[in-house]
């Protein structure tokens, strides 16, 4: 130990060590308290400032994260936002999209635990997203924007280090993806012909929301030949439907389709309200039985769906969604003939959650919850 020693918060302790930037970063990564790239150290007065937009208590849990059922308290989720380079004002958001995630509808120790390469994506919506400058334009999945970065691997710090989705023990990916790294956008609510996301899921327009979806990575849909709404969207059910995406054989998946703000415009000028775009997408994304594996339709369709393929031939269509309401639409992205169509694990349901004060009292910014 040399003469200057750093007093860290990590998971489960406190703990001394060199105040050298490598020193640290070699602790972290030998104790598998990283993600593989550098974290800043999480010392005692980098977390306390990082809790300065924290209004509740620092060591109440707000959820417990599994497969480990870690207490998340916001003390140890300020250490993980450090660590990411977060700014203090992210820190409410990634509260709230950890009390989103541990809900039980969103099933996150199945998330956590697969083999599935998903990973939770967080939408944001409301006034916070341009408080905070959260990219929702051009490469808004991308890199670029300290806030979508730094707000998603703070998150994703969270559920290694609290919720013990470690590779290989806690986190059992057979490939892992990309997303498990930062996996956090705004809805372009402004380039939108439609109501945004949290409208449509019961919030009012200025509220402020993160929208967790577990999700794989973006599958392009390149349209830059349709002109018309059924064109486009024909196109996007095309991508949808796929023999081995994991929506297409559960029972109430909600997978999510991304309008690139041109296409949605082109779409909605042809008269499709989002609920329309649901009902063809429904209606049109679908893959005959046949195309199945024997093994499959056996195994899968004719036992789980008996009632719709016990005796159904092969042309038997299998919708990749089950209800046209399943169907999650955003418009996100800059300019450019370009949709996504994101598959999801098919055995959660998004939550939708809105930025409050400890005593329930809703807020539209962050800036509404830092101690004064």
């Amino acid at each position: 130990m040399n003469d200057r020693a750093a007093i860290l918060h990590v998971p489960g302790a406190t703990i001394e060590v060199d105040d050298d930037f490598s020193a640290v970063n070699r602790l972290c990564l030998d104790r598998g308290w990283g993600d593989g790239l550098p974290v800043v150290p999480p010392t005692i007065e980098n977390v306390e400032t990082m809790l300065a937009y924290c209004d509740r208590p620092w060591s109440e849990p707000i959820a417990t994260i599994p497969p480990r059922y870690g207490e998340a308290t916001p003390l140890r989720l300020a250490a993980n936002a450090v660590m990411a380079g977060c700014r203090p004002e992210y820190f409410p958001l990634i509260m709230l999209a950890i009390e989103a995630m541990c809900e039980e509808a969103f099933n996150l120790y199945a998330l956590q635990a697969t083999t599935h390469l998903c990973a939770p994506l967080v939408i944001v919506n409301g006034p916070v997203a341009q408080e905070l400058d959260i990219n929702s334009g051009y490469n808004a999945f991308g890199p670029g924007r300290q806030s979508n970065a730094t707000i998603g691997r703070a998150i994703r710090l969270a559920l290694v280090n609290i919720g013990g989705a470690v590779p290989g023990a806690g986190d059992m990916a057979t490939f892992g993806a990309p997303s498990k790294y930062s996996y956090c956008v705004a809805e372009n609510e402004t380039d939108s012909p439609w109501e945004p996301l949290h409208v449509e899921r019961g919030f009012s327009a200025d509220a402020s929301t993160v929208t967790v979806v577990a999700a794989e990575c973006l599958h392009n849909v390149n349209d830059h030949q349709s002109i018309s709404a059924e064109g486009i969207l024909r196109m996007i059910a095309g991508t949808l439907a796929t023999t081995g995406n994991n929506d297409i054989y559960n029972f109430h998946p909600e997978p999510l389709v991304i309008f690139g703000p041109e296409h949605a415009k082109t779409v909605a000028d042809g008269g499709y309200s989002k609920a329309d775009v649901k009902r063809f997408l429904f209606e049109n994304a679908w893959v005959a039985l046949g195309k199945f594996s024997n093994e499959n339709i056996e195994r899968r369709f004719r036992t789980n769906f008996k009632e719709l393929y016990g005796d159904a031939d092969g042309d038997a269509p299998v919708h990749v969604f089950k209800r046209p309401e399943d169907l999650l639409v955003a418009v996100i992205g800059g300019a450019g003939k370009h949709s996504a169509v994101v598959p999801t694990f098919g055995v959660n349901k998004a939550i939708t959650r809105a930025l409050k004060r400890h005593d329930g009292q809703h807020v539209h910014t962050v800036e509404e919850l830092r101690k004064r």
